[in-house]
């Protein structure tokens, strides 16, 4: 009774042919790759290069903080010394870095 009927108007036609809607969606999807996607990417890349060149003698850090070297390899797991006459097998993709040789002598 007291409210009155909403008519739709006719719009006023785009006459961008659409493009011009999508472009805020195109810009976020490149912010997203360039600043997510592709430093991930090269640093798995990264990462899959350091375990192909471990060697044995090699002085890492595991994921779990474990400081040793490298002295046995094997296809999926390495042995790594972390203290004179104890060594453990850790899976290849716990190793987080190589360390620069000598640095656990200067560690201790």
């Amino acid at each position: 009774m007291f409210i009155n009927n909403a008519y739709a108007e006719a719009g006023a036609a785009s006459s961008d042919g659409g493009i011009m809607n999508f472009l805020p969606l195109l810009a976020l999807i490149a912010v997203f790759y360039f600043l997510v996607l592709r430093p991930q990417s090269k640093r798995a890349k990264e990462q899959k290069t350091m375990l192909a060149e471990l060697q044995r003698g090699d002085e890492v850090v595991t994921v779990g903080g474990e400081i040793g070297v490298i002295s046995k390899i094997y296809e999926q797991y390495v042995g790594v010394e972390i203290a004179e006459n104890l060594e453990v097998k850790v899976q290849k993709s716990s190793i987080q870095t190589v360390l620069p040789k000598g640095t656990i002598k200067a560690i201790k």
